[in-house]
Order: C-alpha cells, then structure tokens, then sequence
C-alpha cells in the first residue's frame, strides 16, 4: 500500500509540476537528506554558451514585409495557469493571427521528450495552433527565433548555432535578480551579451537593459485581458488574496504570510485567500486555491477587496487583473514596480510586515468606499493589442528587406 500510495503521489505531482518540477522535488529531498545542495540550473551542461563565443547568426534570405515567416519560440516547459507562459503565447496567437507559422520548442534541461509538454499548452492555451517539438530533433528552417528565459538563450546559442534567421530575446524580467550572486546570476546575465534583438515586456526593463548593456529594446507595454478579468459582484467583499509562490522569492511570499498573519491578528473578519502555490502550514485560517483557470481566478477575485501583489523584480501581470475585477491592489513600492504601475488606486506599501497588513486592512475599506466599478475603468483602454503588434512589427521589420522596410516607413 504504501508503494501504491507513493506512486500517486508522484502521478499527481508530474500532472502539476511536469517533469521538471518533480526532478527539482527529488533533488531537494536528496539534499535535505544527504546535504551538499547547489543551485539548479535548468540547463544541461553542454548547453551552456559563452557570450564570447557567440556570433552573428546568418541572415535569412529577406521576404517582403507582411509576407509568411516561420518563427521558433524556444520555452521552458509550461506549467498550468503560467503567468510567463501566457504573456508568450500572447504574442504567439498575434502573430499566428497575422498569418504566421509559430513553432514551439520546449526545453527542459533534463534531457527528455518535450513532447509530453503538448497536453499542458493544447489544456492550458487552446488559441495556440503552434507545433510542440523538441530541441534535440533540430529548429532548422526558421526566419526568426525567440528566446524566452535566459536558459533558453544559451539553448538558441547552442542549437541554432549557424542556422540563418533573425534572432529575439522576449525578456520578462531582469533574470539574474531571481538568485544571489553566483553560478546562475552570472549564466543569466551573459545572455544578455549574446547579441540578440531583445522584446521588453514594460519600460523598465528596456531601460535595465540600456543602462547596464548598451541594448536598445522593443517594449511590449503592460495589458490586462479585460474580457476574462471583470466586475461580476457589485455588492459585499469581505476577503483579501494573496499570490502565493513560496520557493520563489522575488514574489516575497514569507513577507506575505507574515503580513497577513498580523492582518488576521487586527481584522479577524477579513476572509484570507491564497492562490498560486499551495501555501502548507500557515499560522492562520485561510482558504487555500491552487492553479486556477483565467474564469474560476476572476470569481475569486470578485470575492475580495484588496490583493497583495508583491514583486522586487519586474511588475506581475496581478495588479493589472485586481483592479479589472475591482479590487484594490497593494503592491511593494520601489524603483521598478512604481515605473510601469501608475494606477491612482494602487496602495503602496513598504515591504514590511507590520506595513503590509496596515495597507491591505485600508485597502479593504478604501474599495468600500471606491466601488469595483471606478477601480476597474481607471485602467481605460488596458489591453495586449498594443504589445502584440509591437512584437509582430518587430519581427515582421527585421526580416524584412531593407528596401521593403524603408517603403513602408515613409
């Protein structure tokens, strides 16, 4: 029995995690039990490039602007409910839409079949009509590739070496910043020596990349999917929602359960909800949400009067999604996050536990006061439209002859 138990066990978490989230489970436990634990890469040793190394990738033959690319956006396995994932294959559909061929190779570090990642993104992703393949079998016959992560930029480097094409970098975030100063803060900021042409999700990222690199970036402004993201309740929201992501620390989830400890402690009627991760063993009554579809979050949104939202990276996709459901978003102020995010209710709060829970109990009573209606047309107009079509000009422009560019410029 115990055998059979186990077994489940690990058939649920591959279903939630996939492949390498259960490789990352067994090497914690192996290191917590055994000691000697180092920082995981993601990313096979073969596959790691140094910028000094990289060349200029040979140009494809140009194709008049507009006319049929085929473009290979090479991923990190998509996960249920990915905030990173969904942003890609945004961009993905656009250009779909636009009457492009997508192609997705999935990497995972591991060395196995990225094929098994298909179900996830056909569950997941519906809209996306790119096909899944594998790195290993080959990404010749590309106009253009993206990379999405930086280990998918040392695998671009690698694997596509001397193919023709145009090469991207879609940045989401100042990816070093997610470890200390070590093995994969240096691998990380290298990639962004490789001389690709880099897309940046919002300005500060963009201006990250200039100041530290000399890079002049595309920048695929901020939306929010205000069609799926929306007022339904008009009436009573007693509660609050946190994104949980322990294990992840730029999303500063021990600052969160610590906040909404002393929260709990001052405003016991104030419903907690976490989402995310599964948050285990927290010292306080909560209801605990997993991975939830765009629909079933929005209903939880509904539920609630603030969200706590905290990044010290770039900005997430959350506070966008709170005021659209008419909800009071309290985020960690500072340098990044207040250069994207200038919403007039956004509550800022110093990353304090003590300041935290001060602003999520006024946020409560601020959306009271507000209503969910005047939170959510603060943000006007907000959609991905603009960012989608920055990222297919882009695209389009640079495999585009130079003299069917300039034509269309003037």
């Amino acid at each position: 029995m115990p055998i059979l138990s186990n077994a489940s066990k690990v058939v649920r978490a591959f279903r939630t995690h996939g492949l390498s989230g259960v490789a990352e489970k067994v090497t914690r436990r192996a290191n917590e039990r055994w000691g000697a634990p180092g920082e995981r890469l993601h990313l096979l040793s073969d596959d790691v490039v140094d910028s000094a190394s990289v060349g200029s990738a040979p140009p494809a033959a140009p194709k008049p602007l507009g006319e049929h690319l085929t473009i290979g956006w090479v991923i990190t396995p998509p996960g249920p409910a990915s905030g990173g994932h969904t942003t890609i294959f945004r961009f993905v559909e656009a250009l779909e839409s636009a009457g492009h061929t997508c192609v997705l190779f999935v990497y995972d570090g591991q060395g196995g079949d990225a094929r098994q990642y298909e179900s996830v993104i056909r569950t997941w992703w519906p809209k996306v009509k790119a096909d899944v393949r594998t790195v290993q079998n080959g990404m010749r016959g590309m106009d253009a590739y993206v990379a999405t992560a930086w280990m998918t930029a040392h695998v671009l480097a690698r694997h596509a070496e001397g193919l023709p094409g145009e090469r991207f970098y879609l940045v989401q975030d100042f990816e070093p910043y997610f470890y200390p100063r070590g093995s994969a803060y240096e691998l990380a900021e290298d990639t962004y020596r490789f001389g690709f042409r880099p897309i940046t999700v919002g300005p500060w990222l963009a201006d990250e990349l200039q100041y530290r690199f000399g890079l002049e970036s595309t920048v695929a402004e901020f939306g929010c999917d205000t069609a799926t993201y929306r007022v339904t309740n008009r009436g009573e929201r007693p509660g609050v929602v946190f994104y949980a992501k322990p294990g992840t620390a730029r999303r500063g989830y021990e600052l969160g359960v610590l906040a909404l400890e002393r929260l709990n402690h001052a405003r016991p009627e104030i419903e907690i909800h976490t989402f995310g991760v599964e948050a285990r063993r927290l010292p306080f009554e909560a209801t605990i949400h997993s991975h939830l579809e765009p629909v079933k979050l929005n209903e939880l949104y509904n539920m609630c009067g603030a969200g706590l939202a905290l990044s010290f990276t770039n900005i997430s996709l959350i506070p966008y999604e709170l005021l659209a459901a008419g909800v009071v978003p309290v985020v960690n102020g500072w340098t990044g996050t207040r250069a994207v995010l200038t919403n007039p209710h956004v509550a800022w709060t110093r990353p304090n536990p003590h300041a935290i829970a001060d602003a999520l109990a006024a946020a409560v009573d601020r959306q009271h006061a507000v209503g969910a209606d005047t939170l959510s047309s603060s943000l006007g107009e907000t959609s991905w439209l603009a960012a989608q079509a920055a990222v297919v000009e882009a695209i389009q422009s640079a495999c585009a002859s130079p003299a069917t560019y300039e034509s269309n410029q003037s």
